[in-house]
C-alpha cells in the first residue's frame, strides 16, 4: 500500500508568506485588492487539499501571464443578463472567473436557503480554478454544491482523435457530519491537462494510455504531449479510456453534460471556440462558461438528517472489506482533508520549477520577498 499523504522531498513554502505575495502580485498585475484576495484563496484551496495541479503552480503561466498577453482581463465587470428569484445568469466579459464564480456562488447561496434551490451560469469567462472551491462554498453551508466548466478542448469523443471537449469537471460538495463533506472534483477525462503541466514541470511521464494520438496511438513524454494539445495533433481520452472495451463513453458522454450546460444554459461559447488563439494563432480570449446548482436540504428532510445520513453512508464504505495489501477506504474529500491535515503546519511544497515562477513575477514587480526556499 502507498504511503498517504506521500514523503515529501520539496522544500515548503509558508502559508501566510506566499498569501501574501500573491495577494500583492496580483494587486501590480492590475487585480483589485478584494478581488486579488479571492483569488489567491482559490489558488491555495487547491495546494491545500493537494490539488497541485491547480494551485501555485498555475499561478504565473496561468493567471499572471495570461493577463500580460490581454487574453484575462484583471477588473472583472459583471453584468447581470437574466435573474430570477431562484436562478442567475452573468456575463463576466472576460474577467478573473475566481471573482466572477464568487460572486456567482453567494447569491445562490442566499437564493437557495430562501428558495430551496438556486442554479445559474456563467458566459464570457476564464479559467475559475478547483471547481470543488465552488461546490464547497454550499456544503460549508449545509447546502449541496454542484458545478461544472468547459475549457480548452482536450478530450477527443469515444472513437475519435480530434481534441474536441475540455477536460470538463463535474463536480459535487455534499455536506456531512463530519469534520469534512463528501466532495467529488475531477475531470472528465482520465487526466486532465494541468496534471499533465506539472508532470511535464517535475519531468515525469504521463501514465501511458492517457492521451490518443491521431494514429490512434498513444503517448507518455508529458512535455510532448503538452505541445501536441496546442497543435492538435493529439487529445486526452475520456474517463474509462480510449475506446468502449473500458467504457470510454461513459467519460465522453459525461464531458458533453458539462459542455452543453457550460455554454447553453448562459447562451455562451463551446468547443472549438475555446482555443484562446484565432484562425491566424493569435492569442485571443477563452471566453469560458460556468455552470452551479446549490440545493438546501431543508426543502426535503432538514439539514441535520441529510448530513447524518451522508456520514453513514461514508462511514459504511469506508469500514467495508478491504482488499488484500490494503488497509483502508477513503470516500471523496478525505484524502483532501487529510493533506490539508499534513500540510496546515508545514506550508505549500514548491519544486523547482515553481520556485522559478514565483521569484520571476517576484522581480518583474520589484515586490520586496524573500521566500524560505532561498535560504
Amino acid at each position: 500500500m502507498s504511503q498517504f499523504p506521500p514523503l515529501e522531498t520539496r522544500p515548503y513554502e509558508p502559508w501566510d508568506q506566499l498569501q501574501s505575495f500573491m495577494q500583492d502580485a496580483f494587486v501590480a498585475a492590475g487585480v483589485p485588492a478584494a478581488d486579488s484576495a479571492i483569488c489567491t484563496d482559490v489558488l491555495l484551496e487547491a495546494d491545500r487539499r493537494g490539488i497541485e495541479s491547480h494551485g501555485v503552480n498555475r499561478f504565473k503561466p496561468i493567471y499572471i501571464d495570461r493577463i500580460e498577453r490581454g487574453t484575462l482581463l484583471p477588473v472583472t465587470n459583471l453584468e447581470v443578463v437574466r435573474e430570477t428569484p431562484t436562478t442567475l445568469v452573468l456575463d463576466a466579459h472576460d474577467g478573473m472567473g475566481m471573482v466572477a464564480s464568487h460572486h456567482m456562488m453567494e447569491r445562490l447561496v442566499d437564493k437557495a436557503k430562501e428558495h430551496g434551490m438556486a442554479g445559474g451560469a456563467i458566459r464570457n469567462s476564464t479559467h475559475y480554478g478547483i471547481a470543488g472551491y465552488w461546490a464547497t462554498m454550499a456544503s460549508k453551508e449545509g447546502l449541496i454544491g454542484l458545478t461544472g466548466t468547459n475549457a480548452r478542448p482536450s478530450i477527443a469523443p469515444t472513437f475519435g482523435v480530434e481534441n474536441m471537449m475540455g477536460t470538463n469537471p463535474l463536480t459535487f460538495a455534499l455536506p456531512t457530519d463530519e469534520d469534512f463533506p463528501f466532495c467529488i472534483d475531477c475531470a472528465t477525462s482520465i487526466v486532465q491537462r494541468g496534471k499533465i503541466e506539472f508532470y511535464a514541470r517535475e519531468g515525469k511521464p504521463t501514465p501511458a494510455g492517457t492521451v490518443v494520438l491521431q494514429d490512434g496511438g498513444t503517448e507518455t513524454d508529458s512535455q510532448a504531449i503538452l505541445d501536441d494539445l496546442v497543435a492538435g495533433t493529439a487529445a486526452l481520452a475520456p474517463l474509462g479510456g480510449i475506446g468502449d472495451a473500458t467504457a470510454g463513453y461513459k467519460g465522453y458522454g459525461y464531458a458533453a453534460v458539462v459542455e452543453i450546460l457550460s455554454a447553453a444554459l448562459a447562451g455562451g461559447q463551446f468547443m472549438k471556440a475555446l482555443t484562446g488563439v484565432d484562425a491566424t494563432g493569435k492569442p485571443q480570449m477563452y471566453h469560458l462558461g460556468h455552470f452551479f446548482f446549490v440545493v438546501d436540504p431543508d426543502a426535503f428532510v432538514g439539514r441535520d438528517e441529510f448530513r447524518k445520513t451522508a456520514g453513514d453512508i461514508c462511514r459504511a464504505l469506508r469500514a467495508s472489506r478491504k482488499a488484500p495489501g490494503e488497509d483502508r477506504i477513503y470516500t471523496a474529500g478525505e484524502k483532501e482533508y487529510l493533506m490539508w491535515l499534513d500540510r496546515k503546519d508545514k506550508g505549500v511544497p514548491v519544486g523547482e520549477s515553481v520556485q522559478r515562477d514565483l521569484m520571476a513575477v517576484r522581480d518583474k514587480f520589484g515586490l520586496d520577498y524573500h521566500f524560505a526556499f532561498e535560504g
